[in-house]
């Protein structure tokens, strides 16, 4: 089993930076794919960005290609999320999720555990 656990959150203004760090438990971290979904007010939650268990491949959302980068240090057991050049339309709650398997899934339903999430508020 994978505890997982945001930080880094806050309030940025549009064109600002944060990043992102979830602290995974476990002995196992580097067998698992990791995901990141963000949820805004009143709308579903939607992938951001995956990647394998190595680090070797990653996946992203139209929406935040060339602005974000999923990296991971299996040594920290922690996956980061690099957010540039941040808009408004980028305000959720971010969560990071983990699941095994090869593929990095978009899908939030193939993620077995799941963070408790951390704010983000991009103001224009």
């Amino acid at each position: 089993q994978v505890q997982l656990v945001e930080s880094g959150g806050g309030l940025v203004q549009a064109g600002g930076s944060l990043r992102l760090s979830c602290a995974a438990s476990g002995r196992t971290f580097n067998r698992y794919n990791m995901g990141w979904f963000r949820q805004a007010p009143g709308k579903e939650r939607e992938f951001v960005a995956a990647i394998s268990w190595s680090g070797g491949r990653t996946n992203y959302a139209d929406s935040v290609k060339g602005r974000f980068t999923i990296s991971r240090d299996n040594a920290k057991n922690t996956v980061y999320l690099q957010m540039n050049s941040l808009k408004p339309e980028d305000t959720a709650v971010y969560y990071c999720a983990a699941r095994r398997g090869v593929e990095l899934s978009t899908k939030e339903d193939d993620y077995a555990y799941w963070g408790q999430g951390t704010q983000v508020t991009v103001s224009s």
